[in-house]
């Protein structure tokens, strides 16, 4: 067992570098978040989070709390016509979820780390790395020296772009997404409903709090956009109401603000040849950033921190212990991108419905439980 206390730097305060350092700190290391925003935010409404994270929150004593801050999401798949989609040989498990307000989250893992371990406005352009020792060095020309790096950066990852040149994040061609938070209504509170239309459109809403909606609209192969956000996310939604069927959504849409939709570009990062060196390590969306059409690049990431953390706690030897972290990570990531493709590429309602299940079933019955 590795019972040497070390100086840790964790480049990213979002979600992943977050529950790192306060899942490691837990176990005794010295951390640091280096988080180049002037405050810690929030991308996005809420994130799903399944058991598999929900799971390493209690390891560091708030999983209690995000249980209490989240809604249950029972998940339903529809066609346009609101012909129910759920397919035979799953359980409930492989549908259910916590929808949880990411604004909330962030707040309740900062204090779990303690303010006064994460810097804000540090952006870090670059680190050097020796056998010793690895320093973070910030765009202000101070640095941070530390025993291992974490690069919890995102699909912009800078940490990424040093460790491994010519990876930087790819457009997910034709991917786009459109989002926005509302004023919750007569909509159905109880869970998510999401129609998978044709021209691989799909969309729904969720309830987020007693009095807030989030609304979402995606596309695989979108061809040249026209007109605004809000004209093309109703555009799409419109193939999701055949005969009435979701009125709901394209009232929620025609009534969002055209400056509070949020539309997007979907980026990824491409499979890398590794995660790791001698005292670098990636986690989350800067090793793995996926599309978000699977619901589980958080979840994902947060199983990130405990395969981490668990090899440091056993291996005493630091670069062992990455290239388990790796070996283990990079394993599991190429079945995650199989069944993703799988996901997008299905033909028709009923086959997306089946292969999402196939996915989120062999994602909570093979996950860690370290």
């Amino acid at each position: 067992m590795n019972s040497k206390v070390m100086s840790i730097v964790i480049v990213g305060g979002g979600l992943v570098g977050l529950t790192a350092a306060a899942s490691l700190r837990r176990i005794g290391h010295e951390v640091t978040v280096l988080e180049q925003a002037p405050e810690i935010r929030a991308v996005g409404a809420g994130i799903s989070l399944w058991p598999n994270a929900l799971r390493e929150f209690d390891r560091f004593g708030i999983g209690a709390e995000v249980a209490a801050m989240g809604r249950e999401v029972d998940a339903w798949f529809f066609d346009p016509a609101g012909r129910a989609q759920r397919p035979a040989g799953y359980d409930d498990s492989a549908f259910r979820f916590l929808f949880v307000p990411r604004p909330r989250l962030s707040t309740v893992l900062a204090d779990a780390v303690g303010r006064t371990r994460i810097t804000l406005g540090a952006r870090v352009t670059g680190y050097t790395e020796t056998d010793d020792k690895v320093v973070a060095h910030l765009d202000n020309g101070a640095s941070v020296h530390a025993d291992l790096l974490i690069g919890a950066d995102g699909v912009y990852s800078r940490v990424r772009a040093q460790l491994l040149p010519d990876s930087e994040a790819r457009p997910h061609v034709g991917n786009f997404a459109w989002r926005a938070v509302v004023p919750a209504g007569d909509e159905r509170p109880e869970g998510t409903v999401l129609t998978l239309g044709p021209e691989r459109i799909r969309g729904g809403y969720s309830r987020i709090t007693e009095t807030e909606t989030m609304w979402f609209i995606s596309q695989f192969g979108t061809g040249t956009l026209t007109g605004g956000k809000r004209d093309r996310a109703l555009e799409r939604a419109r193939h999701l109401a055949e005969g009435g069927w979701h009125e709901d959504l394209l009232r929620m849409i025609a009534a969002t603000p055209e400056q509070s939709i949020l539309e997007n570009q979907i980026m990824v990062v491409p499979a890398l040849p590794r995660w790791t060196s001698r005292r670098v390590a990636l986690i989350g969306d800067a090793a793995h950033g996926l599309s978000p059409h699977i619901a589980a690049g958080g979840t994902l990431g947060i199983e990130d921190v405990g395969v981490l953390r668990n090899a440091l706690e056993t291996t005493p030897n630091l670069r062992n212990a990455l290239i388990s972290y790796e070996q283990l990570r990079m394993l599991r990531f190429e079945r995650v991108r199989t069944l993703a493709d799988e996901v997008e590429n299905a033909d028709g309602p009923a086959e997306s419905a089946r292969r999402y299940a196939a996915f989120s079933h062999w994602m909570l019955t093979t996950a860690p439980t370290v």
